[in-house]
């Protein structure tokens, strides 16, 4: 059974083509998510970001260029056809396009977080229109003072780090002493037991004495108090 060869190689020229114009469309949608243009060094930082309709514009003609792909891709398995070599070669189409489709929500991700890190920085007063002079290297100033934070934070993140340790290392080695002594104190106990058992012997005889001693005691002043009555 024939898969009807001129249409499928019609679809499959349509494919490669549109293949060809996404990885393209893809280069330059990254580059412009990237915030790179043509524009100078000179000027690339006193202006702002790149206008949003261009970015917008390329990133729906790309979706729709995927969305056709996806169709020429699903009209192709539609076709009646036999053979490992047009199966693999479907399933080579489909892991391009979902190559692409991925690496195209990647791009998007990234400027969407690279705008919305644009956004703070200007919002945290490290450039005012008041002052031409520091907005020229507004965008300059505020990565280095950034980086400095960042490099403060990651320094003070280490100190806590040392200091933890340190204390981990101390209690460790006050529980290894507590364990010498208690093994100490055991080795003690277990070599002299007739000191063990003689103290004993020692406290029980002088309880047995108390109780001897406050007998005697409360039997001398009963006999007190008999004498004294009578």
């Amino acid at each position: 059974m024939q898969m009807g060869g001129s249409s499928y190689d019609v679809l499959r020229k349509q494919a490669r083509t549109l293949e060809n114009e996404i990885d393209m469309k893809l280069v330059a949608f990254s580059k412009i998510g990237a915030g790179s243009s043509s524009i100078s060094n000179s000027s690339a930082d006193t202006s702002p970001l790149l206008g949003e309709h261009v970015f917008d514009s390329l990133s729906a003609e790309i979706e729709e260029m995927l969305d056709k792909l996806s169709s020429l891709n699903e009209t192709m398995a539609d076709l009646p056809a036999t053979g490992a070599a047009a199966v693999h070669t479907l399933q080579r189409h489909r892991e391009i396009l979902q190559g692409y489709r991925q690496e195209f929500n990647k791009i998007s991700a990234n400027h969407t977080m690279r705008i919305e890190r644009e956004e703070l920085l200007r919002g945290s007063g490290l450039a005012t229109s008041s002052s031409p002079s520091i907005s020229g290297l507004s965008r300059r100033e505020m990565y280095m003072k950034e980086s400095g934070h960042l490099s403060s934070a990651g320094n003070m993140v280490n100190d806590q780090i040392n200091i933890a340790i340190e204390t981990r290392d101390n209690l460790h080695a006050q529980r290894q002493a507590f364990k010498r002594l208690q093994t100490r104190f055991n080795d003690i106990s277990n070599r002299f037991p007739l000191i063990s058992s003689l103290i004993q012997r020692i406290n029980i005889k002088k309880r047995r004495d108390s109780l001897i001693l406050g007998a005697v005691i409360a039997f001398c002043v009963i006999l007190l108090l008999i004498y004294a009555f009578n």
